[in-house]
């Protein structure tokens, strides 16, 4: 069949499935997660000879090194998809929980009760870790979902697939509850945005390309984040070497994520004696700073930092620094180029502390800690389908509790209304 014929098989599908899905018991789709880790466990030698022919066609294919590094499966990273799965069988499930029970005048009893949006799309690019994770908590939220990777991981993603079968298959749930796209055509995508009637919400994670073109086009809504520009910010007084170990950090645990720090900021009066320990911090990981003219005066040696650079998303060793009178135009720089991402303040003073947490406008506000914890895993989510930096319906790291909308529930005694 063509594409077209084959994405509305697949949307029909899991319109089907998630029914059953949504009607199913938490110990089945728990049993459904734990058996699809014991069945990703078993496949290593399958998954890693799926991997590194993802791997040889994306060398040959020029791919960059960031995006390299998201393709590759290392025995690590299927360690973490095995824990992550264990740790979301282990959440609680939020479907059907009832709360904010009031009784009215007339005697009736309203609530809310917590419910799953249905059917899940999620696109993606280069992870093939994020099959599992956007699965497994799709999954026990009570959807069905629709995994379109990237074509560079089509292999791993088909290998991965077929495990996430024989987990729904040994818990009596329909395969068609989760679906890989197995096709590296790119009018899948637009065919998958523009299937109200199959799909309830798209999740798109990847590149801030790709995110703008599924914003502006799909007609389905979309939980999304364009992009990650994090801060750190180091106060007046900030514990030195807390600051450095936290910009250090943020920065270099890892460049090709959307929690990585891009931009650094310091209060000036931090800045004479922090700056060289940081930068010889940075230039033994090889990481390139550029600076303001402030942060030149410290280090000459640094590269002269544009306008641009205070809003670029490098995920590389690139970093922006930039010295500030202190806390009032560290906020207003974060609130004026942040992507509302994470951004981070190290301080000794509480006052100080909780006035950026109310002023800074992010998903992910944070105080004396790395801005690589803006993570499901790393809040106890067990996983996320992604991080949102949209202000309606999910906001920061979606778990379990995003992937749900509420119903209005009442119970009554036979009241009617007069």
């Amino acid at each position: 069949m063509d594409v077209e014929q084959y994405m509305t098989e697949l949307g029909r599908s899991a319109r089907a499935a998630s029914r059953r899905v949504a009607a199913s018991s938490t110990a089945a789709r728990n049993k459904a997660l734990l058996a699809t880790r014991d069945a990703l466990d078993g496949a290593r030698s399958r998954l890693a000879a799926a991997n590194a022919e993802d791997l040889e066609r994306g060398a040959v294919a020029g791919l960059a090194a960031p995006l390299m590094d998201r393709l590759e499966l290392t025995p690590g990273r299927i360690d973490a998809m095995l824990e992550g799965l264990r740790q979301v069988a282990s959440l609680p499930d939020p479907v059907g929980a009832i709360s904010d029970m009031n009784t009215m005048p007339s005697g009736i009893q309203v609530g809310r009760m917590r419910v799953p949006l249905g059917v899940v799309g999620i696109i993606y690019e280069s992870r093939p870790n994020v099959t599992v994770e956007a699965a497994s908590l799709c999954l026990k939220s009570g959807n069905a979902t629709i995994l379109r990777g990237g074509s560079e991981a089509l292999a791993s993603n088909c290998a991965i697939a077929a495990c996430l079968v024989e987990g729904l298959l040994a818990a009596d749930l329909p395969a068609t509850a989760v679906q890989v796209v197995n096709t590296a055509d790119r009018a899948a995508v637009g065919h998958l945005i523009t299937m109200p009637e199959y799909v309830d919400v798209i999740v798109p994670r990847g590149g801030k390309g790709l995110i703008e073109r599924i914003s502006a086009e799909s007609r389905v809504p979309v939980i999304k984040h364009l992009d990650g520009v994090c801060h750190v910010y180091i106060d007046d007084g900030a514990d030195a070497d807390m600051a450095i170990n936290i910009a250090v950090n943020a920065k270099t645990q890892r460049y090709g994520t959307c929690n990585t720090m891009e931009t650094l900021l310091l209060a000036e009066s931090t800045a004479e004696q922090l700056l060289p320990r940081l930068a010889q911090a940075y230039a033994a990981a090889a990481v390139e700073l550029r600076g303001c003219a402030r942060t030149r005066a410290i280090l000459p040696q640094v590269n002269e930092a544009t306008e641009q650079d205070w809003r670029e998303e490098y995920l590389a060793p690139i970093l922006a620094v930039r010295v500030l009178r202190g806390l009032d135009e560290a906020i207003d720089h974060i609130n004026t180029y942040s992507s509302q991402h994470t951004d981070t303040i190290v301080t000794r003073d509480h006052a100080r502390a909780m006035r950026f947490l109310r002023e800074v406008d992010s998903s992910s506000v944070m105080v004396n800690a790395s801005t690589r914890f803006a993570d499901g895993f790393e809040y106890g989510l067990g996983a996320e389908i992604g991080i949102s930096t949209d202000k309606l319906h999910a906001r920061g790291p979606v778990g379990l509790e995003g992937l749900t909308s509420q119903k209005y529930v009442v119970f009554g005694e036979g009241q009617v209304r007069t």
